[in-house]
């Protein structure tokens, strides 16, 4: 036999809050107070910032992983331009004659 509810708990709300969690209660067909029961026991801080943490790790180790493929690209870029000039450089001097 489950133990019945006899605590009670006064949450203060504001009056679109209250009227929120009451139609919300309604529409679930939960009284407001079952609903606010198993709100709370649903809710999990840590287990949420423990997976946004994560999410967040990942995220700077992509951001670090591109930033390092940009690095390579533009240094690619860099010695491809001096090739190119060394190139333009000495098909100038070849075509002017001696």
């Amino acid at each position: 036999m489950a133990t019945a509810a006899i605590e009670r708990i006064v949450v203060q709300a504001t009056p679109n809050e209250k009227k929120a969690i009451s139609a919300k209660a309604k529409k679930l067909g939960l009284p407001v107070s079952e609903l606010m029961r198993r709100g709370a026991a649903a809710y999990n801080s840590a287990k949420e910032d423990e997976d946004l943490g994560a999410v967040a790790d990942a995220a700077m180790a992509a951001a670090n992983r591109a930033s390092d493929s940009i690095d390579e690209v533009l240094a690619f870029v860099e010695a491809s331009d001096k090739r190119i000039a060394a190139m333009e450089a000495k098909a100038s001097k070849a075509g002017k004659g001696p």
